[in-house]
Order: C-alpha cells, then structure tokens, then sequence
C-alpha cells in the first residue's frame, strides 16, 4: 500500500530530526532511520539536560527512539503532528488520547496500572518499569535510567531462605538510612548544615548516576566503550570497578559517599556479571584479578542469582513493602518535610527545577550547569 502523504511527510520529517554527535556516533547502527505511524505504540515527553525538550517513542518491535529538540516550542509542534497514539494502551491509559505533554501525575491519574498491580494482575517487576517509564526515567539517557531497589541483605550464607523476613532489606528506609549509625551522620549533617546559597542535604550524592550505571554494566558493550569514554581511555582503579555483590552491598551501608541503588538488569541480565570480552579490568592489592563478578555463596551461577534476586522482588514480603520505597522515589517523600523526616534529601541541584537554563546568558556556566 503506498504512503499517504501525511505519513510520507512524518517519515521524513523523522529522518531530519535523527542526529547524531560525533561522540556517540560509533554507538549507532546507522545515521537515520523510518518509522511508520502503525509502528508507534506508546509517546512519553521527556526531560533532556534538565529542560523539558525532548520525546521518546516507543514501538511495536520492542525498541524506543529518543528525540531531544532545541526549545519546547518545537517539542509541541511535533506533538500536535502526531497521531491519536495516546501513551498506550498497554499502561492503561485509553489510547484515543492525542499524545501529549502530560505530567508523570497525570499519566499516573489516567492509568489503571496502580489497581492492576494492587490486583496481583502484573509483577513488582512491571509495576516499577511503568513508574520509571512515566517519571521520566529511561534506557536511552545514562542520567535518567531506571532505578530499582536492593531487595535483599543476606550475601554471605551459602543458603537463603526467601520466607525468612530478616534476609530483606527495610523498603521503608532510602538505601543510605539503613544503616542507625551512617543515618545519624546524614542527619547531623542536614541539622548542622549552614550556607546561605545551598540548601542542607543529606546526601551529597544519589541513587542513581550515569556513571554508576556504566560501573554496574561494565562488562557489557557498549556500556564498556562509554566508560571508557567517560574515564578517559582508560579502566577505573580495580577497587572501584563492581566486582562483588556483597561487596556492593557493604558499600552502600558503610560509605557515606555510596547511596547506590540498583537497575533493572539486576533481576533479568545475568550477563552483566561475566567477562565474556576478557577485559583486563586490573587488579586488587592481594594480586587477585578482577574478571566475573564475585556472587554469593547462595548463588552458583550468574542465572541462578538472577533467578533468586526476582523471586526475592516479587516475594510476599517486598510486595506488601514495595510502596514505601515508590513513595521515597518516586512520590511524597522525594521532596519537602516528608523527605526531611525519611532522611531522603539529595543534593538540591539532583531536583528537577533546580536550574534555569534558559535564564542563564552565559554560554561557560549554561555548559557546566
């Protein structure tokens, strides 16, 4: 069947706007691409360098394309140009809605997706990547990429019972408050703060980075490739490469520079703790080489962890605790009192709001910020 000339027109409209830098050039299949309207499944706004300048399109085939514009103005024009799409039916919004700009509160308020998961109708697996896709949270923006939570606290028996309360982490508390006396310093640290241009913290870093992401997938192209364009050609200092699940664990309770949570391969990509390349990714002090993630006694093999590490996410336990950890990320303790009252405030320029771009003239400090 030919093309209309509306969607021949969009094909083509499509083509221009795919551009790529030189940097991440060596990532891409290709320059440009066509996609048919009968492809689109889902359209989400989305935030690109801290402006609400961008959309992503999700497809039939599985696969999504981020597009980042120069000004909102332009953001909306397309929009208006899109078909009745809506955001999918398959996040329970009705899908005669024309795409548009609606906030994550809106999309929540038009989805049936909270009651579907309160009904047991999808996993905690599901519901978190549908709260991450409407946050704004992406595979295709190292800055925003989905954060799951740790699950579980017990990385050193070599059996673990998943009815046992005490092997699960507190889902109620943010990673870095888990630990009374690591808490106790975030908190003296917000009630002693005093600076007048910056707000008291209690964690000067987050949960979520690019450069933690590139760290948890190191041993997996091209996530490889872009942290050693992120490191400047080079592997990170063995100690700090991911190199042990328990480890990681005792890090994020103990270093009060470490409020790391986790990401979504950690409970369906076992391949992210093999060195399958053979990267020479150095050595510890004692000699020892660092290779394949180091698992714990529990697990035998990388699918194994993987297998336990979801079930432990979609146990009786997490499920009816799960909400507590959505509220510290994505709901009412993210921000103001109630983030003061968990121990759940970050740096303030980590809050969307925090810096104006387009009223900053000066070309140096828009770059930096």
């Amino acid at each position: 069947m030919a093309e209309s000339v509306y969607e021949l027109g969009w094909r083509l409209l499509l083509v221009l706007l795919v551009s790529v830098s030189r940097r991440v050039l060596k990532y891409c299949d290709h320059l440009h691409g066509k996609w048919y309207f009968s492809e689109v499944r889902a359209i989400f706004a989305r935030r690109y360098l801290l402006q609400n300048t961008a959309i992503e399109i999700f497809l039939a085939s599985r696969t999504s394309i981020m597009f980042a514009f120069s000004d909102q103005t332009t953001v909306k024009k397309v929009i208006k140009a899109l078909p009745r799409v809506g955001v999918g039916i398959k996040y329970g919004i009705p899908q005669t809605r024309r795409a548009s700009m609606m906030s994550p509160r809106q999309l929540m308020r038009s989805s049936n997706m909270t009651q579907k998961w309160q009904r047991r109708e999808i996993s905690n697996f599901e519901y978190l990547m549908f709260l991450n896709t409407i946050a704004g949270r992406t595979y295709n923006d190292l800055n925003q990429y989905p954060v799951f939570p740790w699950v579980l606290t017990n990385y050193e028996s070599t059996e673990l019972d998943l009815s046992l309360p005490s092997n699960y982490r507190d889902l109620s508390k943010p990673i870095g408050a888990l630990n009374p006396s690591r808490r106790a310093y975030f908190e003296e640290r917000y009630a002693s703060w005093e600076h007048d241009s910056i707000p008291p913290f209690h964690y000067g870093t987050h949960y979520s980075t690019a450069a933690f992401v590139l760290n948890w997938l190191i041993r997996v192209e091209p996530l490889t490739t872009m942290f050693l364009a992120l490191q400047g050609g080079k592997f990170d200092h063995p100690n700090r490469i991911f190199h042990s699940i328990s480890q990681s664990w005792k890090n994020c309770q103990r270093d009060t520079s470490d409020v790391k949570e986790l990401i979504p391969e950690f409970f369906f990509l076992p391949e992210m703790l093999v060195n399958s390349n053979n990267f020479k990714l150095g050595h510890h002090e004692d000699g020892a080489s660092v290779s394949d993630v180091q698992l714990p006694p529990w697990a035998n093999s990388p699918e194994e962890f993987i297998r336990i590490n979801r079930m432990a996410l979609e146990s009786e336990f997490v499920s009816c605790q799960l909400h507590q950890w959505i509220d510290l990320i994505f709901g009412y303790k993210q921000r103001g009192p109630e983030a003061v009252r968990a121990t759940n405030v970050f740096y303030y320029l980590t809050y969307e709001g925090s810096v104006d771009l387009e009223s900053i003239s000066d070309p140096v400090m828009k770059e930096v910020s």
